[in-house]
């Protein structure tokens, strides 16, 4: 397979060519979830090219905050390493150049409200039927059936999934979770949905339709509160920072400011009222045991409490972890950022002049690269290159194939 790489050099030092380096993929996505799953796609060498509306994706426009090249960071914290052309789909022109991309891609990802790719005559059995080798991917709000005409927005799946009766702290008051996460899970699940349907192409030489939703990547990612919802019949209550199953196992005040503590057993909980001087609590028949304490959860909650607020959290901190007690402290996104770098583990990179949170999926010998931040709209429209790399010998019944 000659490789489709995108002009510009990778990241110093880093290979030549990713695990995905010669895989084409025609994006027809936009603003979360597919974007999210085509920059992976972009960052392990896969050549991605974003075809957009004239008027660009919407997340262009959501503004501000902008980065340093002046385009909006909702946009380009998910379309790095891609390359941009304009194609009007209502126009002969438009789709006929639409058309070529998809027949010269190892891979389609889009996300229009069902039957859309099908009235342009970009579905997947009209292009499969021309380049069997294809991988598609299909990403829904709420499937092809009966949510086919349902809208697609986080915001909507995390009220009707069951998501926001379980998050917040007040019972009247349902909240959303602070980013658009099913979106992230949706992106991730069509991301190994099409990295298996290529294995399957590697021993077969066939590629095959690859459908997510965001419905469904929800309810997968609710686990043990849908499990627990499936076996009692009964649905979770909203605990705010608490857990459904373990105590402590939550959000507390210290004297300065919010800690969060993860004991996952007895022996840590023993640590912990050690720690606290409060050794009396692991005997206690109320305390004793996990299922013990997740009955007298607000009991015990009041009480390590009210020894915690004694001291500021950075006396308290270090003698949780020198005892082996899961705890730290309840950071912003920006200290979030430094502890990564703190702890080596690289958060940010600068690309294109602005910076970026990196992919974070370690491979030893391929490592992600990245070869070039988000690309202005329509940025690579036209050039020699792009359609000089088009196979035209796909399908000789696709007249739209012909070079002028």
């Amino acid at each position: 397979m000659t490789p489709h790489l995108p002009p510009g050099e990778p990241t110093a030092g880093a290979p030549q060519l990713g695990a995905l380096s010669g895989i084409r993929v025609a994006d027809f996505s936009r603003v979360l979830a597919g974007p999210y799953a085509t920059m992976m796609l972009a960052d392990f060498g896969a050549d991605v090219i974003k075809i957009e509306h004239p008027a660009g994706d919407d997340t262009r426009t959501w503004r501000p905050p902008v980065d340093a090249n002046g385009m909006a960071t909702y946009f380009s914290s998910v379309n790095r390493g891609k390359r941009s052309i304009v194609c009007d789909l209502s126009t002969p022109e438009g789709l006929a150049t639409a058309t070529r991309l998809a027949l010269s891609a190892d891979i389609v990802i889009e996300n229009f409200r069902p039957g859309t790719m099908e009235r342009f005559g970009l579905g997947y059995a009209e292009l499969s039927a021309q380049r069997p080798a294809l991988v598609y991917c299909s990403i829904t709000g709420f499937g092809a059936e009966a949510g086919a005409a349902l809208p697609g927005y986080d915001l909507l799946v995390q009220a009707v999934g069951g998501l926001m009766s379980i998050t917040g702290t007040e019972p009247d008051k349902p909240a959303k979770v602070g980013v658009a996460l099913v979106d992230v899970l949706t992106g991730l699940n069509a991301l190994v949905g099409i990295q298996a349907a290529l294995r399957v192409r590697d021993s077969t030489g066939l590629g095959q339709r690859v459908e997510v939703n965001l419905l469904q990547s929800l309810l997968a990612g609710l686990v043990n509160q849908a499990a627990s919802t499936l076996t009692t019949g009964v649905s979770p209550a909203r605990l705010g920072n608490a857990h459904p199953s373990i105590a402590p196992y939550e959000t507390l005040n210290a004297a300065d400011r919010v800690i969060a503590i993860a004991v996952g057993n007895d022996r840590q909980f023993r640590n912990l009222t050690e720690v606290l001087e409060l050794t009396d609590l692991a005997d206690d028949p109320r305390f004793a045991t996990n299922p013990q304490r997740v009955a007298h959860r607000d009991m015990l909650h009041d009480l390590l409490e009210a020894r915690l607020i004694e001291r500021p959290a950075a006396t308290w901190l270090p003698l949780l972890a020198a005892a082996g007690v899961p705890a730290g402290p309840v950071n912003t996104v920006a200290e979030a950022l430094e502890l990564a770098d703190e702890l080596g583990l690289a958060g940010t990179a600068t690309i294109a002049g602005a910076p970026h949170v990196v992919n974070p999926i370690r491979l030893s010998a391929t490592p992600p690269t990245y070869r070039a931040g988000p690309p202005r709209l329509g940025e690579h429209e036209g050039a020699e290159w792009l359609l000089d790399s088009i196979p035209l010998t796909v399908a000789p019944a696709a007249s739209v194939l012909t070079k002028e």
